[in-house]
């Protein structure tokens, strides 16, 4: 009789029976879908991001749809963590798959109070930290785009917690491998690779941006050959799991990011359009292991990334 492939992955301390994250923002608390999804069918949901103080966000309109690809520019909404724990994260905890707190801050010492309070919480099995926020105290530079202030944000959360640390790191920065080694080294258990691309969007009739906020993030299957290259890119750099994420809709896309060194995925706005894309996906990636006889989803985790080079910066271009 023959054997069900194996769809475990193992970040840091944290175990999932699949290897499907829900991508933080995308999938609410897991209520909201759990009337047209199996929620015992995904690996775990990433919760919204939270912040020290309350935040209401950027001026309207906040979401732009774009060719293959959505804008958003949310401005990190949420009721800060005082109310979150006090009167949001309880209503969570029978959740019937792990639930994954993020982090998101404007100074380091946000990073480290938040992180410490969040992962202190038994209905949190991990945190994320979202690195693609502005430092205060460094003339609003992006955490995640310097590979000292990411090391400054993961030492400090680190500190607070033993639970599993996963750092979300930003495409919009020269050399991705460079800020991975800083969060590995800094103590990070696991990335995930990508956040948005920046873009932004104009309206021709009434000339001006499409988005109250004028940029925002690009998401969706445009961005997804961006998003396999960093996996690509930061596989060669780290020993850590990495989570790839970046327009996954189908297996054919989940594949491209485990051959390129990925131990998990994140599914993000596919969930907008189909809520089953997930637990599609799982079902397909099971039977997809079990074709080619393989008996565990490592057998396929970077085999596109052995014996090669990360290609040259410019190599393809025309002109």
């Amino acid at each position: 009789m023959s054997t069900v492939p194996s769809l475990a992955v193992r970040l840091g301390s944290l175990e999932l029976p699949y290897p499907t994250l829900m991508g933080s923002g995308c999938y609410g608390t897991g209520e909201e879908f759990a009337p047209l999804a199996d929620l015992t069918r995904i690996g775990a949901i990433v919760l919204k991001s939270v912040t020290r103080l309350p935040r209401l966000g950027n001026p309207m309109p906040r979401i732009v749809h774009t060719p293959a690809g959505m804008l958003n520019a949310i401005g990190l909404q949420n009721p800060g963590i005082d109310w979150y724990l006090e009167r949001e994260l309880h209503k969570y905890a029978e959740r019937p798959c792990k639930l994954i707190g993020s982090v998101a801050g404007f100074s380091v010492d946000d990073y480290a109070r938040v992180c410490e309070r969040l992962a202190a919480r038994a209905e949190i099995a991990a945190v994320e930290l979202n690195v693609s926020c502005p430092n205060v105290a460094s003339e609003g530079e992006t955490f995640g785009c310097d590979p000292g202030l990411t090391a400054e944000v993961v030492r400090a959360a680190r500190s607070t917690t033993d639970k599993t640390l996963i750092v979300k790191l930003s495409p919009n920065v020269t050399d991705i491998a460079a800020v991975a080694r800083a969060a590995e080294a800094a103590g990070a258990d696991a990335l995930a690779v990508i956040n948005t691309v920046r873009g932004m969007a104009i309206d021709v009739d009434a000339w001006r941006p499409r988005l109250g906020n004028v940029a925002g993030g690009l998401s969706g299957p445009a961005i997804r050959p961006i998003a396999v290259l960093a996996v690509y890119e930061a596989a060669q750099a780290v020993r850590i799991p990495i989570v790839g994420q970046g327009g996954i809709e189908t297996l054919t896309d989940a594949l491209e990011f485990f051959l390129a060194g990925a131990s998990a995925i994140s599914i993000g706005t596919a969930n907008f359009t189909d809520p089953r894309v997930p637990g599609r996906i799982v079902t397909e990636l099971q039977a997809y292991l079990a074709r080619r006889g393989l008996a565990d989803l490592g057998a396929l985790v970077g085999k596109a990334n052995q014996g090669f080079t990360t290609p040259h910066q410019y190599e393809g271009d025309e002109g």
